[in-house]
């Protein structure tokens, strides 16, 4: 802040650019008898350029509806993009356990959360318990969601990227993906 450069600058004006070009839009919801809780995550690797901390997304719907959203900067550099991804993983995995239990109170029981994840390599990790060299760097207090998978509370699906609306608060998308992100998570102008 006490010498900003002109990147900064430009990211200023980029987020008043958007601001400005999203200001009518808006979350809309809609009546629809599937009442299924769904999340989906998504992280960048090292995405901030000044600590090379990477950003942990997740979204959670019912029946479509956009009813929770995080994006936040992982408190660790993640030292590959499977740990990226598996942080971030780890957190929609404790949302979904607390947005279980709090539908559960409102009468709206569910056998277990689907939780879609684009990387093949986090979800591998999460369902599989087996030692592996490449990942003993990653901290014991993450692999708690293998426990909960096998529990059957939360199951982890695969995703397309291209299908992923996690994907908007963790990059720059093009003009045509940020506009099906905005479909799918039910942002519309109306």
């Amino acid at each position: 802040m006490s010498r900003p450069l002109k990147d900064h600058w430009q990211a200023a004006k980029w987020v008043l650019r958007y601001m400005k070009g999203t200001e009518k839009k808006k979350l809309c919801f809609r009546k629809n008898k599937d009442f299924l809780l769904r999340g989906y995550c998504d992280s960048d690797y090292g995405g901030d350029y000044d600590n090379r901390r990477s950003i942990t997304c997740y979204i959670f719907t019912i029946g479509g509806n956009t009813i929770n959203w995080k994006s936040r900067q992982q408190k660790v550099v993640a030292i590959s993009t499977t740990e990226a991804e598996y942080m971030a993983l780890t957190d929609a995995v404790k949302e979904a356990l607390w947005l279980r239990g709090f539908s559960e109170e409102l009468g709206f029981s569910q056998e277990s959360v689907e939780v879609n994840c684009d990387s093949e390599s986090a979800i591998a990790l999460a369902k599989n318990s087996v030692h592996h060299e490449r990942t003993k760097h990653i901290d014991i207090r993450l692999h708690f969601i293998r426990d909960i998978i096998n529990a059957g509370l939360v199951k982890v699906v695969k995703i397309a990227s291209e299908c992923n609306p996690a994907d908007i608060f963790t990059k720059v998308l093009p003009v045509e993906k940020f506009e099906g992100a905005l479909h799918m998570l039910r942002v519309t102008e109306n």
